[in-house]
């Protein structure tokens, strides 16, 4: 089983800086979406600053509750995979409290150290094994080292046709998760 984080803290800035950053609005719709299509347990939204939370919370409740919900009923389910965390710890703990098992943690990035996990092992780990598998999106330009030294996997980066490789993290979680779930 397959859960999404996208984390806002702790990321890295251009310079290389560790930083908090903003909730965007089409992150939270495009992921979802994909994490729906592809059979995501839930998706999680990861930031610190109590504000920034509840900006996600107010864009949920419009597709859960509000017009939104009436207007589109397909983006109200996928809004449904949504929970709302402070930390990773957090997600962690609430992963392993749903499961009874520990997640095991897989930082996505283009500019990993290494990669030890292509998309067809993990692809194969999600066909076989009963453990759920976290999928760690970072926003800005990366997710901060402590988070890429504790994941228990560093999947393969997205490869494209020449040198140029910087995608949205909302194209990167779909592309992602269409090779690693597609059948």
């Amino acid at each position: 089983m397959i859960y999404v984080a996208l984390l806002h803290y702790p990321v890295l800035n251009k310079e290389g800086q560790e930083v908090t950053t903003s909730v965007a609005n089409m992150d939270i719709h495009d992921i979802a979406r994909a994490a729906k299509t592809y059979g995501v347990k839930a998706f999680y939204i990861v930031n610190p600053i109590e504000a920034q939370r509840e900006f996600a919370r107010e864009i949920i409740r419009h597709w859960q509750e509000g017009y939104g919900a009436e207007f589109n009923r397909s983006r109200k389910e996928a809004f449904a995979l949504i929970r709302i965390k402070n930390n990773l710890s957090d997600v962690l703990t609430d992963i392993e409290e749903e499961t009874g098992r520990e997640p095991q943690s897989i930082v996505t990035g283009v500019n990993l150290p290494e990669q030890n996990l292509k998309f067809s092992e993990l692809q194969q780990l999600l066909q076989k094994e009963d453990l759920p598998y976290l999928l760690i999106f970072g926003t800005a330009s990366g997710l901060a080292k402590q988070v890429i030294q504790e994941a228990n996997f560093k999947l393969e980066p997205i490869k494209g046709i020449g040198d140029y490789s910087h995608l949205s993290v909302r194209s990167a979680a779909a592309i992602i998760l269409d090779r690693i779930r597609k059948k």
